[in-house]
């Protein structure tokens, strides 16, 4: 265990108990920790980040303690990889036994989990005991995912928005809009890129530039088969046809996710980069990995913002623990150590008014971060658009631009 993780553990409040075995929803949720107990949970999630991989691991060493679940993290570099595998054990008929238990899924891979039948029948998020400490009425996206209804069929685990991220020594007047960037790149060739798409990071790059630069936005929040594709996505392809040849490496490679995009501006190779966690800079520079001149900004129109979630497929072998797990971390105790700057500073899902005053005082504790935006500026966002897009806006790009890397 590293110094920062344990000196955290020492000031993190310890998780309540309390709501673990209460009655959400009219179900006693005290037989589902009972059936749980002894399994095993294979968590699918993304394994590309050190402190998320860390957060994970504290986890499951706090369920296996309280509840004697074993959580195993299968760490993937592409969420859809472990939808196609769900989708090819149905395809096979293992309609028990899966060898996914719990995925870390949003958007696209949500709808195809959706679409295709490859979720838990029945509704069971809001049976959570931690449900409790939500508020979808003031925050919306916790039950629609990317404009698709969540069904109770996935649990909120964080939120998250894109942040673009300067060496105030190096650039200190940042480019605030798609415009303004495409001149910013133009002037200095070789000092910006985005991560290689299908990335995360680099789809949502390519979102944040098609809603910023379309004049009428609407038809992205409809399903791509009722709009004209080229006709709504040209204003993106103009653009890139535009800076690609200035970008880092003339456009001809990519970093492969955003680890490796900061890295570059660490190394002073770019000038600009991004992510979609507002606190991750003041991570890395509490990591030693960026300068502590490093700071943060949004575009001036807002930028994407959205939550991420927990669902658990049909053919789950250890579905009683998956929900254990997915209530676990949806807990106070753990949000608010999720939303550490020092561990993950990923934001919590839960509304601070319906915590108890010890966890509000917990959660109001935290630091923000020196690089870490103010929540005035992160209320400008940008709803996410219809989960069809991301694969036809993907799709086009690697025809265009995809060959060399």
């Amino acid at each position: 265990m590293s110094l920062c993780v344990a000196l955290v553990m020492l000031v993190a409040p310890a998780p309540s108990t309390a709501s673990e075995h209460s009655v959400a929803s009219g179900h006693d949720f005290s037989s589902v920790i009972n059936a749980a107990t002894g399994q095993t949970v294979y968590f699918n999630a993304w394994g590309g980040d050190d402190k998320i991989n860390a957060y994970i691991e504290w986890a499951s060493a706090e369920v296996s303690e309280r509840f004697d679940i074993t959580l195993v993290h299968v760490k993937l570099g592409d969420t859809g990889a472990a939808v196609s595998r769900i989708l090819a054990e149905k395809a096979a008929g293992r309609d028990t036994n899966g060898s996914v238990d719990l995925l870390w899924v949003n958007g696209a891979n949500f709808a195809a989990l959706k679409q295709h039948s490859l979720l838990q029948p029945a509704p069971w998020v809001e049976d959570l005991p931690n449900w409790q400490f939500t508020d979808a009425a003031a925050l919306p996206s916790l039950k629609l995912d990317f404009a698709e209804p969540t069904g109770g069929l996935e649990s909120p685990w964080g939120r998250a928005q894109l942040v673009f991220s300067h060496d105030t020594a190096i650039t200190p007047l940042p480019p605030k809009n798609a415009m303004a960037l495409a001149s910013y790149i133009k002037k200095h060739p070789g000092r910006f890129t985005y991560p290689l798409p299908p990335d995360f990071i680099g789809l949502s790059f390519l979102k944040q530039l098609i809603l910023e630069l379309s004049i009428d936005p609407s038809p992205l929040y409809a399903p791509v088969s009722q709009a004209d594709f080229d006709a709504v996505t040209a204003p993106l392809w103009i653009w890139l046809e535009d800076v690609t040849p200035y970008l880092w490496r003339g456009g001809k490679s990519y970093p492969a996710n955003y680890p490796a995009l900061r890295q570059l501006l660490a190394d002073a190779e770019i000038d600009i980069a991004m992510a979609f966690n507002p606190a991750d800079a003041s991570a890395a520079i509490a990591r030693g990995e960026l300068q502590p001149t490093v700071r943060t900004y949004i575009h001036d129109g807002g930028t994407l913002a959205n939550v991420h979630f927990l669902a658990i497929p049909f053919n789950a072998s250890a579905a009683d623990a998956a929900k254990v797990v997915a209530n676990f971390l949806l807990s106070p105790a753990a949000q608010i150590r999720k939303a550490d700057p020092r561990i993950w500073g990923d934001p919590t899902v839960l509304a601070r008014h319906r915590l108890d005053p010890a966890d509000k005082a917990a959660l109001d504790a935290l630091p923000r971060g020196v690089a870490t935006l103010g929540e005035a500026d992160l209320t400008r966002t940008l709803a996410e658009p219809h989960p069809s897009w991301m694969p036809a806006i993907e799709a086009e790009w690697k025809r265009r631009y995809g060959s060399g890397n």
